[in-house]
Parts: C-alpha cells; sequence; structure tokens
C-alpha cells in the first residue's frame, strides 16, 4: 500500500517537473547594485492565471518554473522604482534573463497586473491567502497550513520561522485576546484575504525601539472586501450513531467586524469527540496577562492545587460530551480610547478507561498493573474586560481584570494488583481574579517611562476522598495513618485550602543615548502572602467522621500556615548595537524575604543575591539570524512544601513538608538559529538549551513497607546539581510544488534522587524524530506523507514508537471536496512490539459552487475501529506503560450555512 502511494506520488511530480523549464536570473538598479526582495511574477497570457513568483535574494537573484512552449508576461516590481514588464516566450529548455529596474520618481501608483502571493515590507510577511488556497479550506487553520514558513504544531500552536505566534488579530483587533488555538479552529476560510506575519511584534509602540523583540511574533488576518460591516461565519449542525449512543452536533461561528467594533461568539455542543477548549486550553489561557517580573530573574512558584485530573490522549477518550460558548468584543468610542473583553464557558462530561503496567526501578516486587475507569466533570468559565487609553503618541494607560470559576469533579473506580479495589473521588471549586495596571509615557525622544503593576487573589479548595475495600493490602498504610481498623473498609479523606495573594509591581527608565546604544534602569518588588489549610480525617461506617492521629511524623496531619514571601530588586542593561551584532548585558540585585509560621515557630530566610543575564544576537540577514541568552534565576516554591503536617496527595502518596526549604539557584542557557530564505522558501531552525539546577528541591521518598507501592515523601534542598539540555531543529524546504522537511527533538535530563535515604542517579534521554513530505498542487488531489519516530529512555529502559501517517486533500470537480487520514503506530520495547493500533478517518462533502451557502458532509471517525491506544511515562521512581482506550467507530452527518 505504502509503495504504491510512493510511485504514484513520484509519478505524478515527475510528470509535472517533465513539463516545466527553469527562468532565472538577478535584479539590479540602474547603477548595476542588486536588489533584494523584488518581486517576480508570470502571468500565463492564454489563462490569465498567475504560473510562477519569486522574491530575489540578497543577491538579487531569482528562480521562476514555468510552463514549456508557452506565452508569459512577466512583471518585476521594487518599492520606489519603475515596474518592468515584458513578455516572454519559453522554449524547451532553461532561460538565464537578468532585469534592470530604474527610479520612478512619480508619485503615481504602480500598477500592479496581478496580486503577489508574498510581499516583504521590512519586518512585515504579507501573504495573500488565495493565492496558496486549493478550495478545501475551511479554517483559518487549513489557510495556513498552505503558507511557507508556517507551521501549526500538535498543540494548535502557530509556529513561524521556529517562533511561536504570541498574538492573533483579525483587521487590527485582537481575536480573545490573541489565542491561536481558538483562531485557527474558528475562523471561517472564506473570509481570509491577507495574512500578515508581523516580526520583532512589539506590544507597546512606545517601546519598540528599546526592547528586545527578535522573538516575538504575531499575525493580523485582513478580512476580505465584503466582510466588514456585515455579519459572517457559519452555522453546522449534525448527527450519526455509534454502537453506543446517538450522536449530535451544533457549531455556530458568527463574526463582525467594523472600524469602530467588532464581535465574535463561538459554540459548539457535541458528543463525537472534538473538544473546542479543553482544560489544558483553559489553564494555558493568560488572557493577554505578563508577570511584570517575568525578566526579573526571580521566579515564584504559587503551586497548583487543582485536582489530579487524567488527561486525555490526543483529545481522545472513551466518551466525550462537549459543551463550550465563547464571546469576545472590541469597541473604539474614539480614536483615544479602546474597550474590549470576553467570556467563555466550557463545560466537559468525560469517560476514560486504561490500564498501566508500572515497573519500578529499586525493587520489581513492586510492579504493579492497575486498571481505572474514571468519569470527569468539569465547568470552567473566564471573563475578562480591557480599556486602553492612549491621547496621544506619549502616552498610554492599560487596565485589563480577568476572573476565573470553575467547578470540577473525578470519580475513579480503580484495580490494583498490589493494592486491591479502590475508590477515589475528587472535587474542587477554585476562583482566581487577576487584575493589570500599566502606563507608558515619553518623555521626549530619548527618555522613556513604564510603571506596571499586577495584583492575583487566588483561592482554591480541592477535595479527595479514596475508599479502600481490601483492608489487609492496605494495613501498613493505615497504620502509619493511625486509621481505625475496626471499619469495614478503609474510608479516608482530606480537605484542603490554599488562598493566595500577590503584587508584582516595577517602574522601568529607558535612556536613548545615540542610535547605538540605549540604557534600562529598573526598580520593582513582589509582594507574596498564601495560606495553606488542611486535614486528613477518616469516614467511619456509622457517617461519622473521625480525626486520626497519625504513627510517623510527629503525630501531626492538620496544616495551618502562612507564608510571606518579599522581593525588592534593581536592575540595569544596557544595549549596544555594533555591525551585525546587538549586546544587552545586565544584573539585578535582589533583597529576599521568605517567611512561613506554622505550629507557633517562625521560619525566616533573608537573604542578597545578584542575577546576571545576558542577550546576542547575531542579524546575519533580514531572515537569518543568531540568539544567544543567558540568564541566572533564583526559584522559589509554593506554600504546601513547607508544609510540615502530614498531607494526603492521594492513598498511594503520603507528604510531609519541611519548613526549613530554601530558594534554588539555576543557571539557563539558550543558542538559536533561524533562517528564512524568500528565494527558495527554506526555513531552518536550532535551538540548544542547558540548565544546571543547584539546592533544587528533591524529596526523600520511603515506601511504607518493604515491598509497598505506596510513598512517603519529604522535600529538601539537594546539595547535588541536577542538568538538563535539550536540543531541536527543523529543516522545511519546497521543492516545485513539493514541501519536505525534516524536524528532530533531543532531551537529556540528569537529576539525584533519594529513596531511603539513598542516593542515585536518575538519567533520562529522548528523542524525536518526523520527516513529511506534502504536496502543493493548486487543482489535483494533494498528499501528505509523515512518519514519526522517537525513543524514550530512562534508567536503561527503551520504549520505541513508530508511526507512518498519510493524509489526502482533494477537490473533485469543483463540487466534492475528499479528505481523508491514516496513521499507524507500533509501540514496543527492546524485545517486542507491546501494542500496535491505527487509524483512518475520512469524509466527504459536496457544495454546488464556492459561493454557495450551503454544504453536506459525511463524515467517519475510527474506521478501523480501534479500541485503545498506548503511550509511556517515567518518574524518579518509576517507568509505565499505558493503554489507554477510546472511542469506537463513528458516523456523522452534518449541514454547513455560511453567512
Amino acid at each position: 500500500m505504502k509503495q504504491t502511494i510512493f510511485a504514484l506520488l513520484f509519478l505524478a511530480t515527475s510528470s509535472v517537473a517533465l513539463s516545466q523549464i527553469k527562468l532565472e536570473g538577478i535584479v539590479k538598479d540602474s547603477i548595476g547594485s542588486p536588489l533584494e526582495l523584488a518581486n517576480i511574477v508570470a502571468i500565463n497570457q492564454e489563462t490569465k492565471a498567475l504560473d510562477g513568483y519569486g522574491i530575489t535574494t540578497d543577491q538579487g537573484g531569482y528562480k521562476l518554473t514555468l510552463k514549456k512552449n508557452t506565452t508569459y508576461k512577466l512583471q518585476i516590481s521594487y518599492i520606489g522604482m519603475k515596474t518592468n514588464e515584458q513578455i516572454l516566450e519559453t522554449k524547451e529548455s532553461d532561460i538565464v534573463k537578468n532585469f534592470t529596474m530604474q527610479n520612478d520618481n512619480t508619485l503615481d501608483e504602480v500598477n500592479i497586473v496581478y496580486e503577489m502571493p508574498v510581499v516583504v515590507r521590512g519586518d512585515t510577511l504579507i501573504y495573500n491567502a488565495d493565492s496558496f488556497n486549493k478550495g478545501t479550506e475551511r479554517k483559518l487553520g487549513d489557510v495556513l497550513k498552505n503558507l511557507p514558513g508556517v507551521e501549526i504544531n500538535d498543540e494548535g500552536q502557530i509556529q513561524v520561522e521556529g517562533k511561536t505566534v504570541s498574538k492573533i488579530m483579525v483587521d487590527g483587533k485582537e481575536f480573545f485576546d490573541g489565542d491561536t488555538k481558538l483562531a485557527t479552529q474558528n475562523i471561517p476560510s472564506n473570509a481570509v484575504d491577507k495574512v500578515q506575519v508581523l516580526k520583532n511584534y512589539a506590544e507597546i509602540g512606545q517601546l519598540s525601539g528599546v526592547t528586545n523583540n527578535q522573538d516575538n511574533v504575531a499575525i493580523n488576518i485582513k478580512l476580505k472586501e465584503g466582510k466588514t460591516n456585515f455579519w459572517f461565519g457559519n452555522i453546522t449542525a449534525g448527527g450519526g450513531a455509534s454502537n453506543q449512543n446517538e450522536l449530535y452536533l451544533l457549531q455556530p461561528k458568527l463574526f463582525y467586524y467594523s472600524p469602530k467594533y467588532s464581535i465574535n461568539t463561538i459554540t459548539d455542543l457535541n458528543n463525537i469527540g472534538e473538544i473546542a477548549f479543553t482544560r489544558r486550553d483553559y489553564f494555558n489561557f493568560t488572557g493577554g496577562f505578563r508577570s511584570p517580573s517575568r525578566s526579573s530573574g526571580t521566579n515564584i512558584n504559587l503551586g497548583t492545587n487543582s485536582l489530579g485530573f487524567l488527561t486525555t490522549q490526543n483529545d481522545r477518550a472513551k466518551a466525550i460530551n462537549t459543551k463550550f460558548s465563547a464571546a469576545n468584543f472590541s469597541w473604539s468610542p474614539n480614536k483615544a480610547l479602546d474597550l474590549s473583553g470576553f467570556a467563555i464557558f466550557s463545560g466537559n462530561r468525560t469517560d476514560m478507561q486504561e490500564i498501566r503496567d508500572v515497573q519500578y526501578f529499586d525493587n520489581e516486587l513492586r510492579n504493579e498493573n492497575k486498571e481505572s475507569n474514571t468519569h470527569q466533570s468539569s465547568d470552567l468559565g473566564m471573563l475578562k474586560l480591557s480599556a486602553k487609553y492612549k491621547p496621544n503618541s506619549n502616552n498610554q494607560l492599560d487596565y485589563d481584570v480577568l476572573g476565573r470559576i470553575s467547578k470540577e469533579s473525578q470519580d475513579q473506580s480503580v484495580f490494583s494488583t498490589q493494592i486491591g479495589t479502590i475508590t477515589e473521588l475528587e472535587g474542587s471549586s477554585p476562583f482566581s481574579i487577576n487584575q493589570n495596571l500599566n502606563y507608558y509615557y515619553t518623555l521626549n525622544a530619548t527618555n522613556i517611562f513604564a510603571f506596571e503593576v499586577q495584583h492575583l487573589l487566588q483561592d482554591e479548595d480541592p477535595f479527595y476522598n479514596a475508599i479502600l475495600e481490601d483492608k489487609d493490602n492496605y494495613e501498613s498504610t493505615a497504620n502509619i495513618l493511625g486509621l481505625d481498623a475496626s471499619q469495614i473498609d478503609y474510608n479516608l479523606a482530606q480537605d484542603k485550602r490554599v488562598k493566595s495573594n500577590q503584587m508584582d509591581a516595577k517602574l522601568d527608565y529607558w535612556n536613548i543615548l545615540n542610535k547605538k546604544s540605549d540604557i534600562n534602569f529598573t526598580v520593582g518588588s513582589i509582594l507574596s502572602t498564601q495560606k495553606f489549610n488542611s486535614e486528613i480525617f477518616q469516614f467511619l461506617d456509622d457517617d461519622s467522621q473521625f480525626n486520626p492521629t497519625p504513627n510517623t511524623n510527629n503525630g501531626l496531619d492538620v496544616n495551618d500556615i502562612k507564608y510571606n514571601f518579599t522581593d525588592l530588586y534593581i536592575a540595569t542593561h544596557y544595549r549596544l548595537k555594533s555591525g551585525i551584532f546587538t549586546f544587552t548585558p545586565g544584573f539585578s540585585a535582589h533583597a529576599y524575604s521568605a517567611k512561613n509560621t506554622q505550629q507557633n515557630t517562625e521560619y525566616t530566610d533573608n537573604f542578597f543575591r545578584l542575577l546576571p543575564d545576558f542577550n546576542m544576537l547575531m542579524q546575519l540577514k533580514k531572515s537569518e539570524q543568531i540568539t544567544f541568552n543567558y540568564k541566572m534565576q533564583t526559584q522559589f516554591t509554593d506554600v504546601s512544601q513547607f508544609a510540615s503536617g502530614l498531607v494526603l496527595n492521594s492513598y498511594s502518596s503520603l507528604f510531609s513538608g519541611e519548613p526549613d526549604l530554601g530558594s534554588a539557584l539555576s543557571h539557563n542557557l539558550n543558542l538559536s538559529y533561524f533562517s528564512f530564505n524568500m528565494f527558495n522558501y527554506t526555513n531552518v531552525y536550532a535551538s540548544l538549551n542547558y540548565n544546571k539546577s543547584i539546592d533544587n528541591i528533591r524529596n526523600v521518598l520511603e515506601p511504607a513497607d518493604a515491598n509497598s507501592v505506596i510513598f512517603i515523601s519529604s522535600p529538601f534542598n539537594s546539595a547535588f546539581a541536577d542538568e538538563s539540555a535539550s536540543a531541536n531543529g527543523r529543516f522545511q524546504r519546497t521543492f516545485g510544488k513539493l514541501r519536505a522537511s525534516l524536524n528532530g527533538n533531543l532531551s537529556y535530563s540528569k537529576f539525584n534522587q533519594f529513596i531511603n535515604n539513598t542516593r542515585s542517579i536518575n538519567e533520562s534521554f529522548s528523542q524525536s524524530y518526523t520527516t513529511q513530505l506534502r504536496t502543493n498542487f493548486k487543482t489535483a488531489p494533494n498528499v501528505e506523507l509523515n512518519y514519526r519516530y522517537s525513543i524514550q529512555e530512562n534508567n536503561n529502559t527503551k520504549f520505541y514508537t513508530k508511526s507512518p501517517s498519510i493524509e489526502v486533500d482533494a477537490l473533485i470537480l469543483k463540487v466534492f471536496t475528499f479528505k481523508t487520514d491514516f496513521s499507524y503506530t507500533n509501540y514496543s520495547d527492546e524485545d517486542k512490539t507491546i501494542n500496535n493500533y491505527k487509524f483512518w478517518n475520512a469524509s466527504l462533502s459536496y457544495k454546488k459552487n464556492q459561493d454557495s451557502k450551503l454544504e453536506y458532509e459525511l463524515k467517519a471517525t475510527n474506521l478501523f475501529n480501534t479500541k485503545s491506544q498506548n503511550n509511556t511515562n517515567s518518574s524518579n521512581i518509576s517507568v509505565s506503560a499505558t493503554e489507554y482506550f477510546i472511542q469506537p467507530l463513528f458516523a456523522s452527518f452534518r449541514l454547513r450555512y455560511e453567512l
């Protein structure tokens, strides 16, 4: 099968190549200097179609692939020069032709015969979407995948030239505060006119000249004519069946844009496993908030005291029921004031089943097989309001408030070969309010001020309950906890409450010394308070509660802690441009104070520390650069690590903190390279990272008994350094109608672990490689071939994953759109195949013509009716292989109406 596909692909591309010739040469100005980024287009005089286009290199070179024996009109254009037009007849052989451009002193608009697919204007790269669309696109993500140099990764993030896009806008207005995943999955493709990639993007225009923005990339979507001042979007409704239940789907997506205001609404109701907004999306959704102290050298962790939710694998599960609704608005009542906001609600009901084999490094008698069935209920909501007031170019005032609220629960039924039958019940209803106030003031051309302050108020209340039916298997742990052994089972629970209050503020001053250098002074502070309360108790047979006294940890299983943290710092950075180099050395000086109070005792850690940092940018060409970063950071833990009373992380994990914990110090280095060649659409990205952590917080683990899978852990500052290193790279190049890419990721870590007070070194090494070959035909069917190979190695245990896949995308008779994807995964260790599975999805849609309002689609998912898939995980004490069960084969019919 695979050989046939490759043969057909080879024959198709070969036949195209044999019918083409190359046109190449150099574009110069009137004095003979080569012109970089000049545009060349070739319009077929018979069909009037754009058959070829190109952009010159820094040496003025260009290359076009054209049809043989065809007449073309060539058009060469360059800003500030007269457009050069010539008629060219191709024959059977390649052609070399140079062009000389003349200055244009007139103010008349350049007469562009055909719109260029790609235009470069300074740091902005502008793609004309229709030049790359093939007619099968339905959403923005489909459009972006066609563009050279633009990728969408497995997390749904947009990457341009290896850099993750931080913000997406539509006609200059932020789309849900720039969230890229919501944009790629919901903005209709037929509304997209231009895709503007904004490199070196500065959030605040006043600071663009004094901050390093080389890693900041944003995208602005320009809408097509007729989409402004009108509602547009689509409504999709459908239903289907599987061998489990009836299926439904409803997805209205409506948008309105005008010069003064915009409205976006997205709704998604379905039970077919199409998750519009995952829990990870929710917790990763920053709402545009950025910590003022993000580059100060201080890293304080407030902790995540949410539930121990199992996560879906590739957004698949045994059953998924999704309810999602979101609305976003922006309004500009006048030129100085912009108001915006959004509201998001996500409600998911998920059923999961998995079988996990766990192998422990130190004692194979602990090896365990666990089978679990889980039901999750997750209701998540957030609301944000923002205001930006900019009366003139020298003043800007921003205010944002973001509120989050959620209600979640997880019920698990677990069978363990070591523990027996366990029922776990978890619930939580946390909330948080985050506020942000920023003011930017430009005194004059050489003096700029910025004040940023952010406040966070957070309340978390996770509840945990475990019911263990096989008392004999839990006896040693029950004795440690001091449980009442006379009950039918062990029904233990824990209430926990964590309140956080943090203020983060800084004042910046920049003095521009000259055109090549500036200096920055910063004064800032972080003030944080956390309160932690927890209590372990037991439900008795008569429904009463029993407060046990543990036979360890000095009998403490109740916590009542207050933790105060203060960081007062000053910093200075000097930036110097010299030739192709930009150097930014700097340092920050910190006065730290960390204090926790518990059990009527106060523990204090006050110290001073100097933290250097350094950034170097080497701009080899406009689209080629090398960057080097070094920074030293002080890392502080959250309040839970100080809790001296016993904490129940789960029935198999007990924890007691250390009040005297100190901070850790880390050294972080990054070297990265990227190059994007518009001449042949070659995109290269590479990055090396190294981290060394000193006095890192590690846990001492002690099993409840010699062969127990239940561990008691306690943190301490390790005297041994932990290290990690990673390397990743990506190469992509376009060869005519073929785009080839190669990705590689290597990750190595070495850290110290302590079991029964015995130190050992844990080393892990992971490798992942992906190759891709994709066609880019305008009318013929397009094929994408992928092959992924990964190795996960931990303490001499290796797992291998091999996964070839193919996607086919075809527009048939201009009315049918056929899409199908197939993937095969082989999962093995060094001795044998553990499991292999395959997925096949397909869809066929009908649309009378491109202007038709209605589209009918038949979609089938998991055509092989695959029951499960596999993955591996490793920790400091074990490695596990998990079989994860998923939704069966199902088919659905959908009707889409375009507004």
